[in-house]
């Protein structure tokens, strides 16, 4: 079922990846903490499912490895405070 959905979705969902990545470029560039990690972790949840749907294994890999990067991020700013 999921898979299906995101072929479906595939080309919708690679064009908001790529959105999602140029405004966290745009937000590390301008320092924008924490909103690059709020953008980047959704354009790595896309990608991961990408990877997933077309057995890209080293693309799963790296994707689940950032997006843990980005989850650890996350979870440290909203314990820590602003």
């Amino acid at each position: 079922m999921i898979e299906t959905t995101l072929l479906r979705h595939e080309r919708h969902l690679k064009n908001l990846a790529l959105l999602l990545g140029v405004a966290s470029t745009v937000a590390i560039v301008q320092n924008w903490y924490p909103l690059n990690l709020f953008l980047s972790l959704p354009f790595c949840l896309i990608w991961l499912g990408m990877g997933w749907l077309h057995s890209e294994r080293q693309l799963k890999w790296i994707n689940i490895l950032f997006a843990a990067f980005y989850v650890y991020g996350i979870g440290r700013y909203l314990a820590v405070g602003a």
